[in-house]
């Protein structure tokens, strides 16, 4: 076992939001590293307990961030470590309902800073966002010295909001604040809704011979990274002493065109309804997203080695694997037109 890894073992180990697709990938791995215990606060309000590995070591705490009466629930426990991963995700759901993104995002990540603060927890990492911070006009590759306050979502501008929250309770508290910004995420975990990312949105669709919606000409560019990528980068960040007060891009270091993408999910699952393309968002202002991960692998070591091919060949696996709790939880409006969903006939 790797030195990084082996120090969480006998430590106490706070992740909020770990029943998500990245948390409980976090979970199981510093779970399996020997962990004393590992705590996972959710609300369940866009993840489900049976993503959560059923492990000795695992304590769930079903309760909101922003809650006081929760949040001394897990304190109690004395974490050593806190891994803020919590979020009300993500853009068009922070258009559709602005006010409960600034509370969750906003008050939700002050409350874990205060009571980290107090706790006088090792460390401190806190789940930004490369695809929010940087906003549309950064040169590409993206690199962290880059910062843009022209964002298009509330989402982005509290994703923001937390690292600059962050950078005050270090530079005043003290703090060992990290702040890795990821870049989408992908991989066994994540289930598909309105409101989630399209690969598992694409897995689903494929897999039920709909036709895959495309907004946009289907040129526009994404750096998916592997999830198992990001907790490794989650795992040095928590370890690395030169990670603190730093933030960095956990990502692929690649670009994959969505129309590539759809064709790929296509093949992989048999589906003959192909695709269609549809108007873009408004706040869909990106065209393309590559980010640099030169700054991470000097601080933490962090090299991705997942390949999209294999990534994706993992998701799938997943979900034919889970398919029956999938389909009863993903997360769509009932009568969602058949225009966005890509339904085909």
């Amino acid at each position: 076992m790797e030195k990084y890894v082996s120090s969480y073992k006998d430590k106490t180990v706070l992740i909020t939001g770990g029943a998500g697709a990245i948390g409980s990938n976090l979970t199981r791995a510093i779970a399996n590293a020997g962990a004393r215990c590992v705590i996972v606060l959710d609300d369940f309000s866009s993840s489900y307990q049976w993503n959560i590995p059923a492990l000795p070591n695992i304590m769930v705490v079903r309760g909101d961030i922003t809650d006081d009466i929760a949040l001394k629930r897990v304190f109690f426990e004395k974490p050593d470590y806190v891994f803020h991963l919590a979020a009300f995700f993500a853009n068009q759901n922070s258009v559709d309902y602005p006010e409960k993104d600034l509370h969750v995002n906003g008050m939700g990540t002050v409350k874990l800073l205060e009571y980290s603060t107090l706790a006088n927890i090792k460390r401190f990492i806190y789940a930004s966002s490369g695809c929010a911070i940087y906003g549309a006009e950064a040169p590409l590759p993206l690199t962290e010295e880059f910062t843009s306050l022209h964002l298009s979502t509330p989402y982005q501008i509290t994703k923001s909001l937390g690292e600059m929250y962050c950078n005050f309770f270090f530079h005043h508290y003290d703090l060992p604040v990290v702040k890795p910004r990821f870049f989408n995420s992908y991989g066994p975990g994540e289930v598909p809704g309105q409101y989630r990312n399209v690969i598992p949105n694409f897995i689903y669709w494929a897999m039920k011979k709909m036709t895959l919606p495309i907004t946009g000409s289907g040129d526009a560019t994404r750096d998916f990274t592997y999830v198992g990528d990001l907790v490794d980068g989650l795992l040095r960040a928590g370890h690395f002493e030169e990670a603190i007060g730093q933030e960095f891009n956990l990502a692929s270091g690649k670009e994959t065109k969505i129309v590539d993408l759809a064709n790929m999910v296509n093949k992989a699952t048999g589906n003959s309804a192909g695709m269609k393309f549809i108007s873009k968002r408004k706040w869909d202002t990106k065209n393309r997203l590559l980010a640099s991960v030169k700054k991470a692998n000097d601080l933490i070591g962090y090299e991705p080695k997942t390949s999209f091919e294999k990534g994706l060949k993992e998701a799938i696996a997943w979900f034919s694997k889970n398919w029956d709790l999938i389909e009863k939880d993903a997360a769509f409006t009932p009568g969602m037109s058949s225009a966005v969903r890509g339904k085909s006939k």
